[in-house]
């Protein structure tokens, strides 16, 4: 034991040393620094690049908003929470996983949106084929066409209304902060109607098991530890995730 404490002593010895010596080298030689600051520029180009950065590092900040909100994410994850509220699972299935598959099934079905605005508005304006005010133009035609197919007039006259501004002529003089609230409540009011589906077949399995229960003078006896393995049991046995997946897909189809 005494041997073992030594050599362990000797090592941490060993590698203060060597720790000091680079130290201080590293302090005879001087360390890198990073600065920041911002100083004046006559290249034009420069100044443009600088901003297409700070650009960049804007809407990659807002973009699990965008993501979020301008998207099918919001109704296929408000599904799938409804669901697992349904079967009284609590945190079964995690929210990593029906966040996770709420983002990979919103990509599925954004997919051929992306690709439309990719070849209208981004391609040829890394092209130089067309000017940045263009590109944006054309980059949100797809994404606005996308939630105008899935937004109500109710909700789009509700914020026309609300914003007190002429009603449009047609639907591409939507102006886009009208259309985006309009398209999130939409969604929400489409989400919360598919949840409601989704709770009457579990709610009927939950009545039924509370009346045998009672009937049977299991009053002190909670339902939901009788009917959860039943709730289970038929959402397999109806292939639930394949209908449930495939009902949302075909949603915005």
């Amino acid at each position: 034991m005494t041997r073992v404490r030594t050599r362990w002593g000797l090592l941490g010895c060993t590698i203060f040393l060597i720790g000091t010596t680079a130290a201080n080298a590293w302090a005879q030689q001087g360390l890198p620094t990073l600065n920041i600051g911002i100083t004046n520029s006559s290249d034009s180009g420069e100044l443009a690049v600088t901003l297409q950065i700070i650009l960049l590092l804007t809407i990659l900040s807002l973009a699990p908003a965008l993501l979020i909100m301008l998207t099918s994410f919001t109704r296929i994850v408000v599904v799938l929470s409804f669901l697992r509220h349904a079967i009284g699972t609590q945190q079964m299935p995690p929210n990593q996983l029906l966040v996770g598959l709420a983002l990979f099934l919103t990509l599925f079905i954004m997919m051929p949106v992306g690709q439309q605005a990719y070849e209208e508005g981004i391609h040829p304006f890394l092209s130089d084929e067309i000017t940045r005010d263009e590109a944006l133009e054309r980059t949100l035609a797809p994404i606005r066409r996308f939630m105008l197919q899935h937004t109500r007039e109710e909700d789009l006259s509700l914020f026309v209304s609300l914003s007190e501004t002429p009603v449009p002529e047609n639907p591409d003089a939507v102006p886009t902060q009208i259309l985006i609230p309009s398209f999130i409540i939409s969604e929400l009011r489409a989400a919360f109607q598919i949840g409601f589906l989704l709770f009457v077949p579990f709610l009927v399995i939950d009545m039924v098991v509370a009346s045998v229960l009672m009937s049977m003078g299991m009053m002190m006896l909670p339902p939901i530890m009788i009917s959860l393995p039943f709730k289970i049991l038929l959402f397999v046995l109806v292939d639930g995730w394949n209908l449930l997946v495939r009902s949302l897909v075909l949603s915005f189809y």
